[in-house]
């Protein structure tokens, strides 16, 4: 199995891994005295950082000693099998071909985290993810995880996000600084709320160091009912 790059794995003692770890801790405590396993990690819009946030998350839940699967839902533009280097064989198979999800699953090499990749490309992902399929695959792989990471595409351009949200327990959104507008923001949290999604936070990405005294900062802020702090991730 060739190296895997995350930082997260690759570097744990670096200011970028520790505000992953802090990111952790934030989710860990976001949801107090009810279930908080299953877990979406998207964005507005693309290209904001979201499949590298999910996966580096995943790392360090897996080192805190989780049992971790990380799951790309993202089956119109999946990334999860090439950051970990692995065949494209998963989601897509096991609700379309009715493959059993067990065979799917891949090591990948870090400890306690596993993956279940998208699978080849589908024509219809709404209708997979919003499936009933898709619920008894949920609710089969909960039993064998501590949490299990959910990256589906950006809420803007498609509705998949929206569609599978109500099957988890939460939802994170990337929100990459300067390349999002509030009001594109705003609007993406507008479209969660009416599909009933529990937003755990934001992460702020992509922050100019020089805005920060030599720092990138993540800002991961709780929902109404929870509280937030921020999270510092080296640029």
């Amino acid at each position: 199995m060739e190296t895997i790059t995350l930082i997260a794995d690759r570097d744990a003692k670096s200011p970028v891994a520790e505000a992953y770890r802090t990111i952790r801790t934030n989710i860990q405590f976001s949801n107090i005295g009810q279930e908080l396993k299953t877990i979406i990690v998207t964005s507005a819009t693309p290209n904001e950082g979201k499949s590298t946030t999910i996966s580096n998350l995943a790392a360090v839940m897996a080192q805190a000693g989780h049992k971790v699967l990380l799951m790309d839902c993202d089956m119109r533009n999946p990334t999860q099998h090439k950051i970990f280097k692995m065949t494209n064989k998963g989601l897509s198979n096991c609700i379309s071909a009715n493959e059993a999800v067990q065979t799917l699953i891949q090591k990948t090499g870090i400890e306690n985290l596993e993956l279940l990749a998208s699978g080849p490309v589908a024509p219809n992902p709404s209708e997979l993810l919003g499936s009933h399929r898709m619920e008894q695959i949920l609710e089969q792989l909960k039993p064998d995880y501590d949490y299990i990471l959910i990256d589906t595409p950006p809420i803007m351009p498609v509705t998949d996000a929206a569609v599978l949200s109500g099957k988890v327990d939460g939802l994170v959104m990337i929100i990459s600084s300067g390349d999002v507008t509030p009001a594109v923001a705003k609007e993406a949290k507008q479209r969660l709320l009416q599909a009933g999604t529990h937003i755990l936070g934001v992460i702020l990405n992509k922050v100019e160091m020089a805005h920060t005294h030599g720092y990138g900062y993540y800002y991961y802020y709780g929902s109404e009912s929870t509280s937030g702090g921020d999270v510092r991730r080296q640029k």
